[in-house]
């Protein structure tokens, strides 16, 4: 039987963990947090994680809900106080959380190859905060009616995390600080800016095709997270967002079983969504990629959780199906 260390290609660079039942099975950190300086990458390296940081957005909503300031039908045009231009007020909370509102995208994934081209006209380094990212969707036609189909959307959650700070009075970072990263001990988690990093972070890197080097992806994502994405986390607190979540610490045990819960799916299939969180059958998953980014956590029914982070933005999601190839053959 081949060994979990057999199933990592000798160039990876990142952090690779794994659990069952809660205990720590495999933890190990590869390749460069800093490539021209050599500082390699350790077990408690903090990675930013791309959209895998909607769940928590979706959390901190699922809360707002729990608590009765609003609900899953609550219609955007009475949550949010600017001019949405051609975007329904009609469209409601369920729609934003499960990408089937069909408002405009920053950041079209099924037209766009890369995100540095948004910012040629909207300049990264001034994108600081969800309402800076407006002009980049807001003035957009609608994609499809509300409610038509399922369409990964980024501009969904930068709506979400805005009616966060019109409901909470706070920014939406902070809040999730609040309500998720203290209760659970996530302390080397936040929602950071590109140029104020902490500590012991990694720098994402991407691949020159043509002069064959890696650049940093400084100039290529928004300086700071608008909802979409952003958190910058290690693999021990993503494993105790995990434990707490769903030993009900955060939200209750049925808004849980809600968000992992199919709500809706893409036309093949091969894409199904909850609220924040991808499902691969009875199993929950979150994911991100974003230029130098890479990153896959999932929990089985068989209690095995992998996560997987990488600031090469290498194919995390090839080794996570070896590795759960290789319990399933245990």
């Amino acid at each position: 039987m081949k060994r979990i260390k057999d199933l990592i290609a000798d160039n990876f660079n990142g952090v690779i963990y794994i659990s069952k039942n809660g205990e720590p099975i495999f933890n190990k950190a590869y390749g460069y947090a800093d490539l021209p300086n050599k500082r390699p990458n350790n077990t408690n390296t903090i990675f930013e994680v791309a959209s895998g940081s909607k769940a928590f957005v979706a959390t901190g909503i699922m809360k707002l809900i729990e608590s009765g300031k609003l609900s899953l039908e609550s219609n955007i045009g009475k949550l949010l106080d600017f001019d949405l231009g051609q975007i329904p007020p009609q469209i409601t909370v369920r729609q934003l959380l499960s990408h089937t509102s069909g408002i405009p995208d920053y950041f079209d994934e099924s037209v766009m190859e890369d995100m540095s081209e948004l910012w040629a006209a909207f300049p990264c380094y001034l994108m600081r905060n969800p309402k800076d990212m407006l002009p980049t969707f807001i003035g957009k036609p609608m994609m499809y009616n509300p409610g038509e189909k399922f369409q990964y959307n980024n501009a969904g959650y930068t709506l979400l995390a805005m009616i966060i700070e019109g409901i909470t009075g706070i920014e939406f970072s902070k809040y999730l600080n609040e309500l998720i990263f203290k209760p659970c001990g996530m302390e080397s988690t936040g929602y950071y800016e590109l140029d104020r990093l902490p500590a012991n972070c990694a720098t994402a890197y991407i691949y020159d095709e043509e002069r064959g080097e890696y650049f940093s992806n400084i100039y290529s994502t928004n300086a700071k997270s608008d909802g979409a994405g952003g958190v910058y986390t290690t693999t021990r607190d993503i494993a105790s967002f995990w434990k707490h979540l769903f030993a009900g610490d955060i939200v209750n045990s049925e808004t849980v079983k809600t968000m992992v819960t199919a709500q809706a799916a893409d036309e093949d299939g091969d894409g199904v969504y909850g609220f924040g969180f991808w499902l691969d059958g009875d199993t929950p998953y979150i994911q991100g990629m974003d230029p130098g980014v890479s990153f896959m956590s999932r929990r089985n029914t068989s209690g095995v959780l992998t996560i997987l982070m990488s600031n090469f933005c290498d194919d995390v999601w090839e080794i996570n199906e070896n590795i759960e190839d290789l319990f399933d053959e245990a």
